[in-house]
């Protein structure tokens, strides 16, 4: 574990280095203010529902009890060789289980196992366990530096979207021990109670479907650079199913996004997703990591790994898996 935190320091420190700019502005302009009454960014997105937190707590110690009995199979393996393996992590586990059982099914059990990306809990898909600390750093690198694309599928619940191709350009952040919140794309760089700062995030959907009818592809890109809250229609009840691309790699970065579109992802209570809905209760984000597009950090040959898709995908979400 602790071969785990350092590592996902390093990460952190690489990411740091892009917004040092902003952190040397932001404090000397703290410091050459005595006005307790600074005027902080305000948040785009709404804050979390009261009913999110008592879920969210059980939710959590459920995964636990879960993750702790939880063992890797090779039926999990999507690609493996001598320097890296991607698996097919499961919906509500802990990456750190999925790491903790790579010994029992890899090829070489010499290796020293690392996690290359992370998922959130409750979010299904490929996951990038290397075989060395130095194949972690090239790969963590390459995330930080968006070298690797990354395409998400989720299940939404809202109004059938006017557009079927889309990018969102805003501030990501969270004061100090709030949620993490949309911010202006204008806030990208200010600085947020509790000493933290807005940074930049990115994400391009296409719509897959909408109530199980698939939409044709199409090459028009709308562009949003977040400014304000959104108008949106209220209460829709569509399933939109998306492709997400995201660019940066902010914690919850698609959930906030889909939030924002007025399409939270079905079971995502935290963003705002249904939790009940058509007399179904849906136990955590349906959340998928469909696909990583990437050098290799050793032989640098191009290689694409993709994991099943799950069921909720193409049935109309009439599947709760």
């Amino acid at each position: 574990m602790s071969l785990l935190r350092n590592l996902f320091s390093f990460s952190i420190s690489t990411n740091s280095i892009l917004t040092k700019p902003y952190f040397a502005i932001s404090i000397k302009a703290m410091e050459s203010t005595s006005d307790p009454n600074l005027h902080y960014p305000k948040p785009i997105s709404a804050p979390p529902p009261p009913i999110s937190k008592d879920i969210e707590l059980r939710r959590a110690m459920e995964a636990s009890s879960k993750s702790s009995l939880f063992n890797l199979t090779r039926d999990d393996v999507l690609y493996e060789d001598e320097y890296l393996m991607a698996v097919n992590k499961p919906k509500g586990v802990y990456c750190e289980a999925v790491l903790r059982s790579a010994p029992q099914i890899v090829l070489d059990s010499s290796s020293e196992f690392h996690l290359a990306n992370r998922l959130d809990r409750d979010t299904s898909g490929v996951m990038i366990i290397t075989k060395s600390h130095k194949v972690a750093a090239k790969l963590v690198k390459a995330f930080t530096e968006h070298k690797i694309r990354k395409s998400y599928i989720a299940l939404c619940i809202g109004s059938s979207p006017n557009w079927r191709k889309i990018t969102v350009s805003s501030g990501h952040g969270r004061s100090k021990h709030g949620a993490w919140r949309v911010y202006a794309a204008l806030d990208v760089g200010r600085v947020l109670p509790g000493g933290s700062f807005v940074r930049d995030m990115e994400t391009t959907f296409e719509v897959v479907s909408v109530n199980g009818v698939e939409t044709e592809s199409c090459e028009v890109e709308n562009v949003i650079v977040v400014e304000g809250e959104r108008e949106l229609s209220g209460g829709g009840d569509d399933v939109v199913v998306v492709r997400a691309f995201p660019r940066s790699g902010r914690t919850h970065q698609i959930r906030l996004h889909c939030q924002y579109l007025g399409i939270s992802i079905r079971g995502d209570v935290k963003y705002h997703g249904m939790y009940e809905w058509r007399g179904r209760t849906f136990e955590g984000h349906e959340l998928h990591a469909e696909c990583l597009s990437l050098d290799h950090p050793v032989t640098d040959d191009p290689i694409v790994i993709r994991a099943p898709l799950p069921c909720w995908v193409t049935e109309d979400g009439n599947c709760n898996g």
